[in-house]
């Protein structure tokens, strides 16, 4: 029985061998491992216990930054309210040729100051 698993150990390693490419192992130094099935009723711990890797967290130290836009919606907002107080202001000064020319001039305002405040950079932890 002895020369049939020499001979089993053998074949086995030169497969083995043959297939990943490197030099084969004399039989004597190879070792089979056999593990018995157990059932789900089995409440005995498994012969065996696998080994969890340990895994590293990585954390940055520097902050992240994130840029906020303004909605088109708010944009419309400050433009047309800043058109609506300089013709108010204007139709006070000069009646309705006044309004017309503070609409103009609240609504110029109110666009730049949109576009030079519509975005916002922000810190998130």
């Amino acid at each position: 029985m002895k020369g049939g698993m020499i001979a089993k150990n053998w074949i086995a390693t030169a497969s083995l061998a043959g297939f990943l490419g490197i030099t084969p192992v004399p039989a004597e130094q190879v070792q089979f491992k056999t593990m018995e099935m157990r059932t789900m009723a089995d409440t005995q711990e498994p012969d065996f216990v696998q080994v969890a890797v340990q895994r590293r967290a990585y954390t940055t130290t520097s902050p992240r930054y994130v840029v906020k836009r303004r909605s088109k919606k708010k944009s419309a907002a400050i433009v047309g309210g800043t058109a609506a107080t300089g013709a108010a202001i204007g139709a006070l000064a000069g009646g309705g040729k006044g309004a017309a020319i503070g609409a103009l001039a609240g609504g110029g305002a109110g666009f730049a100051y949109d576009r030079k405040t519509h975005k916002k950079t922000v810190q998130v932890q």
